[in-house]
């Protein structure tokens, strides 16, 4: 499994422009939100559901933090079989974070095909950086969506853009 130091090494060799503060761990949107002085940009809620009895990949939603969403109205709209939040394991084995850490960058540790991801297009779209966590939740680092979208080209995922717009 990949670490935060690892990523951000990565990120470096590939000529990936990002910016890393570290703070306290933060476990929810609303912690996150005493940060914002220091980190202009998207800020984003990540969803990291497995399928309820079909076998099939998991999904990560990336989506803009006040965004509202239903779990099974968004996997409706993508045409994928019931969902639920995964476990704690599961995070651990696909993403390689411990709860609280979720985030587009765990897609490092995962396999092609084993998860899913899409990025709300808004957020993607209508930021110049958004931050995310570098697989900590004791950091986040500002990064330009198209960037992350080549990281994870890179890795062997297929990241899709979903519109939000309307409530799901």
């Amino acid at each position: 499994m990949e670490t935060p130091e690892g990523l951000l090494a990565r990120l470096a060799a590939l000529g990936i422009e990002q910016r890393t503060v570290k703070h306290p761990p933060v476990f929810t949107v609303a912690e996150s939100q005493a940060l914002r002085p220091d980190l202009p940009g998207g800020h984003v809620k990540n969803l990291f559901l497995r399928p309820e009895r079909a076998p099939g990949p998991f999904l990560l939603a990336v989506i803009e933090e006040d965004r509202a969403v239903k779990v099974n109205a968004l996997v409706r709209s993508l045409g994928a079989p019931r969902s639920v939040f995964a476990d704690a394991d599961s995070l651990r084995t696909q993403l390689g974070v411990e709860p609280g850490s979720v985030t587009p960058f765990g897609m490092v540790n995962a396999a092609p095909g084993a998860v899913r991801a899409v990025f709300d297009r808004h957020l993607m779209e209508g930021f110049e950086w958004i931050n995310v966590h570098p697989l900590t939740n004791t950091m986040t680092t500002a990064i330009r969506p198209a960037d992350l979208l080549r990281l994870l080209r890179d890795l062997g995922h297929v990241p899709e853009l979903v519109d939000l717009s309307k409530p799901v």
